[in-house]
């Protein structure tokens, strides 16, 4: 999954999830560990990163379909994840969230942090959120684009 916050991710998500996928949320983790505002600190999120990491090896060594409900903000990020999975002879499958602007904030001002999938977020941070959202191209790879 990739898109920025409010772009409606965790909804495909769980779709996916329901049809059999398993769902690794980095949002979902951080709820667990009594986070409940983003951003959270640099050393938490390194952490759960990297448990989310040896969880999908994990899953998808055991022929595991998986679904990351992550952001995927940067392209950095997402070829840091494609680099992870290519040993494993895995090409994974962008799936783009191409919300428009207004109904990404719209989302996110209607937010009550009352689960991991509802944080709130400033108007100013979700705004900067979108903003600096480096949308995927398909020379990145497999790409599916939701709009």
């Amino acid at each position: 999954m990739c898109g920025p916050a409010g772009s409606g991710k965790s909804t495909i998500a769980r779709r996916l999830e329901s049809e059999g996928m398993t769902r690794l949320s980095f949002d979902d983790v951080a709820w667990h560990r009594g986070h409940r505002s983003m951003p959270i600190p640099d050393g938490v999120h390194r952490e759960i990163e990297a448990d989310l990491r040896a969880r999908l090896i994990d899953l998808v060594t055991h022929d595991v379909d998986v679904v990351l409900d992550f952001s995927f903000w940067s392209r950095q990020m997402r070829d840091g994840y494609r680099e992870l999975l290519k040993p494993l002879g895995v090409e994974p499958e962008t799936i783009y969230l191409a919300t428009q602007r207004d109904v990404v904030l719209a989302r996110v001002r209607a937010r009550a942090a009352a689960h991991a999938d509802d944080f709130p977020l400033t108007e100013a941070l979700a705004a900067a959120y979108f903003d600096h959202f480096e949308a995927p191209t398909i020379a990145e790879g497999p790409l599916k684009v939701i709009e």
